[in-house]
């Protein structure tokens, strides 16, 4: 099967996604995943995403990292950043999430997804300043007026020394 279909049939699972049937969503994404190779980043980069999303976080992030080692690009490569951070975020490894997700860009795919994401991760490590000032600076992107008055407001935020997040 070409590689078009087998992306096609993943977004028709995910289309068709029901979080109440564990064991019939885990079964069908490991049917998908098992016509890949083993070791594809596209194929463990999915794996990785149904146990997010069935809430076995733990797993997910292992499985998150293997794909992003395992070269994973493409639009999948800044969704897999992000939903790593956010299941690092969900175990207890804030500092972790922060860490990845300081370095993330806005991407056609993501968006400011990523800022979300980072605020989110700022507030549970208990830097709820940065996190607003992360949350506003992305939303001053988006805003039609008032872009520069937002943009100082959340720089005022952040730590006087610069080491705030990127």
């Amino acid at each position: 099967m070409s590689d078009e279909s087998w992306d096609e049939r993943i977004e028709a699972f995910w289309r068709d996604f029901d979080e109440d049937d564990r064991d019939g969503m885990r079964e069908s994404m490991r049917m998908l995943v098992a016509e890949r190779p083993d070791g594809d980043a596209e194929a463990l980069y999915e794996w990785a995403s149904v146990h997010d999303s069935l809430g076995y976080e733990q797993e997910a992030v292992d499985l998150y990292r293997s794909a992003l080692e395992a070269g994973l690009d493409g639009e999948r490569r800044p969704q897999a950043v992000i939903q790593l951070a956010s299941s690092l975020r969900n175990v207890g490894e804030t500092d972790a999430a922060v860490e990845l997700l300081q370095g993330e860009r806005p991407t056609d795919v993501t968006g400011d997804s990523a800022q979300a994401f980072l605020a989110l991760a700022l507030r549970d490590a208990g830097r709820a300043d940065e996190a607003l000032a992360v949350a506003l600076a992305a939303l001053a992107r988006t805003l039609p007026r008032y872009r520069r008055s937002l943009e100082r407001y959340a720089a005022a935020l952040l730590p006087s020394d610069g080491a705030g997040p990127a």
